[in-house]
């Protein structure tokens, strides 16, 4: 297939995922555009603190006050996720290990550089196991697909692990115990880049109450990490006016891993 089809194809796979309005405003950022942004974005984090614009790829970069990795001493012999997965996946901490049916510990490449983190398994998670699995699961795939990853070449994880009935918000005392689990994945995976599917997600990980409109755009540091947020896919199957502005937050995920990877 020649560069032309390639375009072709790709643009194809767009606008089936995001809509005919983004597919005719897409275009090809050049090598200069990137020059450009590497430039910044460098600038930018040799002085955080300052109010300095930054590129078009980030609205601001925000250092999220986190507290460091908690509550990992007891997991510190634990060098391996398959390993982790056989120590915590009989959880009973709270009330959720009583009616789940699998413990969806996540799933990916135990060395990926971009993790995305979802709120909760649902009832298709449940049944398998399996994180984003069912529409919201294909559209996930979908997306991933049109800034060139396949599923394999991430990790993907919720901040619980057990689905709460009838696919409620998780409450503040299911998030706490769950806070280490997912702490502790990350600690292995030693991700680059985080992507947050949902505010709850985002909310968790930036140990803030924020709305998902204000945490999006922004570039934040889970220490040292670089993190993103857009909407759960789940959410895009309710409202497909939020296709849009996720195809933009994912295209800044994208830039931002290449940015990375020079």
């Amino acid at each position: 297939m020649n560069i032309r089809d390639s375009i072709i194809e790709s643009l194809k796979s767009q606008r089936e995922i995001f809509g005919d309005d983004l597919y005719t405003t897409i275009k090809i950022v050049d090598v200069n555009e990137n020059k450009e942004f590497e430039s910044k974005l460098e600038s930018k984090q040799k002085s955080i603190a300052n109010s300095e614009k930054v590129s078009n790829v980030t609205k601001a970069v925000a250092v999220a006050s986190v507290p460091k990795v908690q509550n990992l001493n007891k997991f510190e012999h634990i060098l391996s996720l398959d390993e982790f997965d056989k120590e915590i996946n009989g959880c009973q901490l709270c009330s959720l290990g009583e009616t789940r049916t699998k413990f969806v510990f996540g799933e990916g490449n135990p060395n990926a550089d971009l993790m995305l983190i979802g709120e909760a398994p649902g009832a298709e998670e449940d049944k398998s196991g399996i994180p984003f699995v069912g529409r919201a699961g294909k559209l996930l795939n979908d997306i991933l697909k049109a800034i060139g990853f396949e599923r394999e070449d991430v990790f993907i994880a919720n901040i619980l692990k057990c689905r709460p009935p009838n696919n409620r918000d998780p409450l503040p005392a299911e998030r706490e115990v769950c806070k280490p689990y997912l702490y502790k994945q990350i600690d292995l995976i030693k991700p680059k880049i985080i992507l947050c599917l949902g505010k709850i997600s985002a909310n968790v990980l930036l140990n803030n109450n924020d709305s998902l409109t204000k945490m999006r755009g922004s570039v934040h540091d889970i220490n040292g990490i670089k993190t993103m947020v857009t909407f759960h896919p789940a959410a895009l199957l309710r409202n497909p006016n939020w296709k849009r502005p996720t195809w933009e937050d994912v295209q800044k995920v994208k830039k931002l891993y290449d940015e990375l990877h020079k």
